[in-house]
């Protein structure tokens, strides 16, 4: 019986507009578009992490990076 989370987790990540896999060119684009779906919540840290197999370091590269593009950075505490 598949796990009702992971369809749940599938259809977030598809609304985001986001790759269903890790196995994809990680553009700049990309990479934002996972730290802004975590940051506006639409996914969680964990959801990204697992899926994507980031480390929360790499993820926090992404941040800071995506963050000095901004105007206002928006930085949060991954716990």
């Amino acid at each position: 019986m598949p796990d009702p989370r992971s369809n749940l987790a599938d259809a977030r990540f598809s609304k985001a507009g986001l790759p269903q896999s890790y196995n994809v060119h990680w553009s700049d684009a990309r990479k934002q578009q996972v730290v802004r779906a975590v940051q506006e919540k639409l996914i969680t840290f964990d959801e990204a992490r697992w899926n994507y197999l980031l480390s929360k370091s790499e993820f926090e590269t992404w941040q800071k990076q995506f963050s000095r593009s901004e105007e206002a950075p928006k930085t949060f505490e991954l716990h």
